[in-house]
Parts: structure tokens; C-alpha cells; sequence
């Protein structure tokens, strides 16, 4: 009898594939055939290249089993490794007795899958998930090219975007695109509607000749990390707005190539469906050309929607120069090294900026930016790249004190406040006494809360002034500040972190949990590990000293293996790449748990309002908090005394 294979056969497939094409037959009864190898199956490789996913080496695969899926609405596969973890799935989903789901794992979790949708034998879609991402890709010809993209994040797209300049792909860039259709069905219509299809357009056409002008994305160029400011909303009813659009402005990839990094400026980045677009042709920092073309179409000063909103002063010529000079200078930034060159480039930023502050015409446009400059300078002096920032900054703060002005008040409280951590930082010499600036800063903090006390500002201001308050061991004042932020500014991150941190110092004797998902993904509560005692461990991989204690804690694991000791590490990095990357490198034998949103973020730091790293906590057999915040070399005898 003729049995029909049952493996897409696209071109991309490896020799491999294809042999192992055959072995995936269905016998014309309800059961499978016989299975394959574990060898033959973990042989197969998924269609899309770069995905991560668990590799068995030679002397494990005999090791290795395949199994039937237990499942009684699918057939098919799975290849289990020698410890029970889960390596492959090949599935039936429909009963055709044909294998239309090729999926990989990756620390017993799926993170990539070829899918054949329409059920030809062929794969049409990919679809990355858990720790591999968001990404869901359509290959409507079935030709192992994705034609365009279901699902994909700004920071997928971006890193899309890297590869396909490395590898001068035309077809993958034109995929990030944002095509009529999505631009119609964002709601955008009228004369923004032309804009960013001709946009579009332009780029899609004159790609390949950008990709091969450039030397400085190459095929050894990796993605690094995405960069923005927090994603903004053109609200509907705006004019050429029919519907709410969210887009990241002046958004940067970071990359690498060997030892060497740099940033693609790419611009605007609109949201359409589950999938964010580009509109425009990315540029380079290192070429020094002009970047009007990675400006905003939407809330920069000078943008496209400013223009053809209301005709404002971001229309006129002299404003037009200015942000041309300044996108020019950026350019210069990106590139500069040295320090002199650096603090040069800064001022003559800060002068064009002061400019842009100067010909704005509205209120609403002269605070975006004075805000820049505050931000910008506040960053170059702290970073030691324009030291007579500083000096700046404090004039700019002197003058809106002696406004007077409500309508500057709100900007007179952020310049403030970023005047405060900006000197702080620059005070911060090596000579120093440190002491002596601690004091110093906490005064200043104290004194713009009395200043400001409905300032947004403020609620990170006492936080602040807590957390210092704990490290002095004075954990009723720092409540008295938490509860503050609580009451005071109801309904915001910060009350919601002063809220956690409230739990946290109140702890101690009462049982607590703690929800969320492991790094793989998978749902957690610190009440399922009750009965034995656990160290709650917060990190990063930017904090060296949680590197040190991780050390600490495998050696405390081993000693008190008998009591049960657990270790969970709650990660908060702002990339859950970076801890994976991490975790790939230094295996930790305890659980890891990761929710989006870093330090000040992530639900799991607010749950008990974590500000700083590393923090531990103890925790009994019986759920009680014993130390609410430990030290690596206090859990010693902590511990003998607990399982005594």
C-alpha cells in the first residue's frame, strides 16, 4: 500500500530532512506506525534558521526515547530525553494520519514550532514562543521564506531588521514593512495615510541598495537589544486618526559584530494587529549621514503628524534646520570615542536644543523640549562624556523657580529632581566622602518633597528616602515613607512598588506567596514548596555581587540537602534574553522565575517592593518570613538554627 509522507518539503530543508522525511509514515489503521530512532528524530532541524532550541550531544542520544503522544486529540511523537525532559514533539492535529506540527524545546518548554495550517504536507507557518519570543511567521507559497508576520514584537522587528541587513534580504526587510493594507487598517487616513505609504514604498524599493552601501551591519552582526522611550498613542479623532495608534518614535537597535557594536537609528515603529511595522529605511550611526529619515512620523517635534495635524511651528523652516543640525549631531555622537570629542558634540546638542526650546510655539511643545535637554544633558554629565552639563542643568532649574509660573511648575519639579541624581553622580569622585554625599543627597531629596509634594516626581523621591531608611536598619521610618507613597499617589507604579515593600517589611512571623511564571513559562507559587525552607533570591546579570552569591547559595544548597532547602531566583532584567543567555552559560540547579518590566517593572519585584539588588529573603517550611532582607553571609547560621 502507498503511504504519503508526511514532512514539508521545502528547499531550505537539509539532506537529513529529507531522508528523515520518509521514516514519518502513517499505516492506513487508526494506530501509528512504528516510530522512528531517537537519532532520526532529533536529526530533524526546523525550517527557520537562529532558533535556540535543546541540542543532545552524540554520546546522549541513545539515551534518549520517543514516545506516543498522550494526548487523545492529537497522534504523532515526542523525544524525551534521559531525565525526563521533553526535546520534540511530531504531531497529527487533525487525524489525516499526516504530521502537520514540528515542534522544539528548549529546558522542557516549547519555543518554536513549523506548522502546516492548510494540511498539504508542507510547512506554511513558524511560530517562535516562551523564551524564543513572540514571532509568528505566514510562508504563504510554502518556499520556507516568511512573507510576512502575524505576531512580531518592536524588539523581534528590530532584530529582523539586523539580520536582514547582515544578509542583504530584501524579502525580509520588505516583511517589517507596514504595507497599504496595514496602514488602512490601522485607522490612518488622508494625508498621514500617503505619507507613510510612499514612505514605505521608497524604502521597500531602494533596500538593496542601502544593505550594499553599508559595511558596518555585516553577516557577523547580532541583535542586541532594543531601545526606546515608552511606546506613545495617537488618539482617534485626531485629524487623519480614525483609530487609536500606538508607535515606538526614534526607536534604536544595538548591535554587535566580533568586538565591535554599534546602533541602527530606526525610526518610527507603528503597531498594526499583534505585529509592529516599519515605515521607513533604517540608518546607520557609523555612516554620518543626515537621519531626518529616522525621525518620528508621529510625536516628535518637527514629525509628520505635527505638520499635517495643526500646521505648528514644527512646519517652519527655522525649526526644520534645527532638528536636521540635531538629528546631524547625533549622528556624530554615535560615532565619537573620545571624551573631548564627546563633551564638545554635547554642548553644541544643549545649544541646539535650547534653540528648539526658544522657537517652539506652544506650551505643550517647549516643555517636549526642555525635557530632551534635561534628559540628554542629565545623561552626558553622569556619564562623565560633558561635565559642564551640570552647571546647565542648575541654570535651567534657577530660572523656572524664579517663573513662579503653575503652568512650569510640573517641569520646574522633573528638572529639579533630575538636578538632584545628576549631581549626586557627578559629586561621586574618587576622592570623595561618600558619606558625607549620601547625606547630602538624602537632604536634597527631602527638601524637593516639601517642595513638591504632588509631584510625580516626589513618590520616587520617597522611595528613595525608604530604601535608604532600611539600609540604615530603620525599618519604621521607612514604612512611614512607603505608606506615604501609598496614600499619596494612589493608583501609580510607585505606590503599587511602596505597597510590595509595606508586605515585605511587615513579614516577618507571617506567611507569605508569591505568583508568577518561571523563565520557561511556566505558572509558579511559592506556596507549592511549603514544608521545606526557601531562599528567595532577586538578581540581575548586571549585579555582580548577585553573580557572588549565587555562588554562595549552590554550596548552601549542597550543605542543607537534607532539610530541603530550596533556592528560587527571581530575575529582573529588563531582556528575559539576557537571563536565559545567562542561565545557558552558569546552569543553576533551582528554580528561575522572570515576568517583564526590570526593577522598577516587574510584577515580581512589586509584589515585595524590591528597589535594589541583591535581595534575599528566608522563608520557613511553613511559608513564614524569618529575614525579610538577608545577607549572603548571614544565611548560614540562619539556616542551622532553622532546621535545628
Amino acid at each position: 500500500m502507498d503511504v504519503p509522507t508526511i514532512m514539508p518539503t521545502q528547499s531550505r530543508l537539509q539532506p537529513n530532512r529529507l531522508w528523515f522525511c520518509a521514516l514519518f509514515l502513517l499505516s492506513a489503521s487508526p494506530a501509528w506506525a512504528a516510530p522512528p530512532s531517537a537519532a532520526a528524530a532529533l536529526g530533524l532541524e526546523p525550517v527557520q534558521d537562529g532558533v535556540v532550541y535543546e541540542l543532545v550531544q552524540d554520546d546522549q542520544v541513545d539515551r534518549c526515547t520517543v514516545q506516543d503522544i498522550d494526548r487523545s486529540d492529537w497522534s504523532g511523537w515526542e523525544v524525551v530525553a534521559a531525565d525526563g525532559t521533553l526535546l520534540r514533539r511530531f504531531a497529527d492535529t487533525n487525524g489525516d494520519k499526516k504530521i502537520d506540527l514540528w515542534s522544539y524545546f528548549q529546558y522542557g518548554v516549547e519555543v518554536y514550532r513549523d506548522v502546516d495550517a492548510n494540511f498539504n504536507g508542507k510547512a506554511d507557518q513558524y511560530r517562535w514562543m516562551a523564551t524564543g519570543g513572540t514571532r509568528w511567521g505566514v510562508d504563504a507559497n510554502e518556499d520556507g521564506t516568511i512573507d510576512q508576520w502575524k505576531v512580531i514584537s518592536a524588539e523581534e522587528t528590530t532584530m529582523e531588521l539586523i539580520a536582514a541587513l547582515a544578509t542583504e534580504d530584501a524579502t525580509r526587510f520588505a516583511a517589517l514593512l507596514a504595507t497599504e493594507s496595514d496602514i488602512q487598517a490601522a485607522g490612518i487616513r488622508g494625508d498621514m495615510q500617503e505619507s507613510l505609504n510612499r514612505k514605505a514604498t521608497r524604502a521597500a524599493s531602494k533596500f538593496k541598495d542601502f544593505a550594499g552601501s553599508q559595511d558596518t551591519v555585516d553577516r557577523e552582526s547580532e541583535w542586541l537589544q532594543f531601545a526606546a522611550n515608552a511606546p506613545g498613542l495617537m488618539p482617534a479623532g485626531e485629524p487623519g486618526f480614525e483609530k487609536d495608534v500606538l508607535a515606538y518614535e526614534n526607536a534604536v537597535a544595538m548591535f554587535e559584530s566580533g568586538d565591535r557594536s554599534g546602533q541602527l537609528l530606526v525610526g518610527t515603529i507603528m503597531r498594526s494587529g499583534d505585529a509592529w511595522k516599519l515605515l521607513d529605511l533604517p540608518v546607520l550611526a557609523e555612516q554620518g549621514e543626515p537621519i531626518a529619515q529616522a525621525g518620528g512620523n508621529f510625536f516628535t517635534p518637527g514629525g509628520t503628524s505635527a505638520i499635517s495635524a495643526s500646521g505648528s511651528s514644527a512646519g517652519d523652516t527655522k525649526t526644520q534646520m534645527l532638528v536636521s543640525k540635531l538629528e546631524a549631531i547625533d549622528t556624530k555622537l554615535a560615532q565619537a570615542s573620545q571624551t573631548k570629542d564627546l563633551a564638545v558634540l554635547n554642548e553644541q546638542r544643549a545649544d541646539v536644543v535650547s534653540n528648539l526650546v526658544d522657537a517652539a510655539t506652544s506650551a505643550e511643545e517647549r516643555d517636549t523640549w526642555t525635557r530632551q535637554l534635561v534628559d540628554t544633558v542629565s545623561v552626558a554629565v553622569q556619564s562623565g562624556a560633558y561635565p559642564e552639563g551640570l552647571a546647565r542643568i542648575q541654570s535651567l532649574a534657577k530660572s523656572l523657580a524664579r517663573s513662579g509660573s503653575p503652568q512650569t511648575e510640573s517641569l520646574r519639579a522633573y528638572t529639579e529632581y533630575q538636578l538632584i541624581g545628576t549631581e549626586y553622580i557627578a559629586r561621586q569622585s574618587p576622592d570623595a566622602d561618600f558619606a558625607k554625599i549620601q547625606e547630602w543627597w538624602l537632604g536634597e531629596l527631602n527638601e524637593f518633597a516639601e517642595r513638591h509634594p504632588q509631584a510625580p516626581e516626589t513618590a520616587q523621591a520617597k522611595l528613595q528616602l525608604a530604601l535608604s531608611k532600611e539600609f540604615e536598619g530603620q525599618d519604621k521610618d521607612a514604612l512611614e515613607f512607603y505608606k506615604q507613597v501609598v496614600t499619596d499617589f494612589r493608583g501609580s507604579d510607585a505606590a503599587e512598588r511602596a505597597a510590595g515593600a509595606i508586605v515585605r517589611l511587615q513579614s516577618v512571623g507571617k506567611q507569605v506567596d508569591l505568583e508568577g511564571h518561571t523563565i520557561q513559562g511556566k505558572a509558579f507559587r511559592l506556596s507549592q514548596l511549603r514544608g521545606r525552607p526557601v531562599v528567595l533570591h532577586y538578581w540581575a546579570t548586571w549585579c555582580e555581587p548577585c553573580k557572588q552569591d549565587m555562588k554562595r547559595l549552590r554550596s548552601l544548597q549542597a550543605r542543607y540537602q537534607r532539610a530541603g532547602l530550596q533556592i528560587v531566583g527571581v530575575n529582573i532584567d529588563n531582556s528575559r534574553e539576557q537571563a536565559v543567555a545567562y542561565l545557558k552559560a552558569n546552569p543553576l540547579p533551582w528554580f528561575q522565575l522572570y515576568e517583564d518590566g526590570g526593577l522598577e517593572g516587574s510584577p515580581l519585584a512589586k509584589q515585595f517592593g524590591v528597589q535594589t539588588l541583591p535581595t534575599m529573603m528566608l522563608i520557613d517550611s511553613k511559608g513564614r518570613v524569618v529575614r525579610h532582607n538577608i545577607g549572603e553571609a548571614e544565611l548560614d547560621d540562619e539556616l542551622a538554627e532553622l532546621v535545628k
